[in-house]
């Protein structure tokens, strides 16, 4: 059965199946709401439904507060319709790359930490490939799984993609990146994904937060504004359990020099004696309470882990008055399997 969703107070509406989540139907129509994981774990998708009827999902338990639930929000990811509806969500207007699955060779492996790689991925000079900083990639992998990462490079820097691969151990792919991986391997992608991005029709002061490797798509924004020009003001928030998990800190340190205006204040939460650790301590949304009493007038990027993400949201939109469509993020998570299911 097909549904037909109409989108407050942006006044688009599209025609939706009901065996597919209403984010899905809404890109395949070409409406693109405002998301990230895609999967119910970053709550960018979050919208309210005004007028009819949906099944909420399997994520709606873990990823939806009872209030949130009862007063008709949904992550439009995982929500597939059972009526026509009405829906209050933020379109994204900006214009859009398209998305294309795309050969890559793998041209550079670096280890940046004891867990973390640095893989660049060579893009086909046959086939134009173009992304927006802080978007993010699928690798295809043969068993039909996907894995997403997010792009830690500037479009400016054309024809190839930076990830920031962490080791999980016993996963399906990131121990083949720290043990088989060779350069000139060719892997399979699809991308770009995700909106986010800079919002570069704002003046608002900028706070960026990334938590580990949450740390890729802000250099990716930042290394963008640095080629664009942009003169807003703005604070890099990055937390990590120990110094070594800092990565790129004397990279992170140089731009203070290079970007008018910015801020770099890194965190360590689980430092030892040891490290000979002196800066900031303690988790990383933490820090950014402490600097800042009001940030109604700011825009905040958040990346890195789920509890990191649901922690800044709630803190500083309900302690800091940062408006909730001032609030982009991306949270990481294992993607879908290729099939959508």
């Amino acid at each position: 059965m097909s549904c037909q969703i109409q989108i407050q107070p942006d006044g688009q509406s599209f025609t939706a199946d009901e065996n597919r989540s209403i984010l899905d139907s809404a890109l395949d129509a070409g409406v693109t709401l405002l998301h990230g994981c895609r999967t119910g774990v970053c709550g960018a998708c979050r919208g309210k439904i005004i007028h009819g009827q949906v099944d909420l999902g399997p994520c709606a338990e873990h990823a939806l507060s009872a209030a949130d639930r009862e007063t008709g929000h949904a992550l439009l990811c995982c929500a597939r319709p059972r009526s026509n509806l009405v829906i209050e969500a933020h379109v994204e207007r900006s214009t859009t790359n398209p998305v294309k699955k795309i050969p890559c060779r793998v041209s550079r492996l670096e280890r940046l930490a004891e867990d973390v790689m640095l893989v660049e991925l060579q893009l086909p000079a046959t086939e134009a490939f173009g992304f927006r900083a802080g978007q993010y990639i699928d690798i295809l992998l043969d068993n039909g799984l996907r894995r997403s990462f997010s792009i830690a490079n500037a479009p400016s820097r054309a024809g190839h993609l930076e990830l920031h691969i962490r080791l999980v151990p016993g996963g399906h792919f990131t121990p083949h990146v720290f043990d088989g991986m060779k350069i000139r391997d060719i892997l399979r992608i699809e991308g770009p994904l995700g909106t986010f991005w800079l919002r570069e029709d704002s003046n608002k002061p900028i706070v960026l937060i990334g938590g580990g490797t949450g740390f890729a798509p802000l250099k990716g924004l930042v290394e963008h504004a640095i080629h664009a020009g942009i003169k807003r003001s703005i604070a890099l928030y990055w937390g990590a359990r120990t110094p070594a998990g800092l990565y790129m800190n004397a990279l992170a340190q140089s731009w203070r020099t290079t970007l008018p205006g910015f801020r770099y204040i890194p965190v360590v939460s689980g430092h030892l004696p040891g490290d000979g650790w002196t800066g900031r301590q303690g988790f990383v949304h933490e820090a950014v309470l402490a600097d800042f009493a009001n940030l109604s007038h700011h825009e905040v990027y958040a990346c890195g882990a789920p509890p990191m993400i649901a922690a800044a949201r709630d803190h500083l939109t309900r302690e800091r008055k940062l408006p909730a469509e001032a609030f982009y993020s991306d949270a990481f998570s294992f993607a879908r399997p290729e099939s959508g299911d």
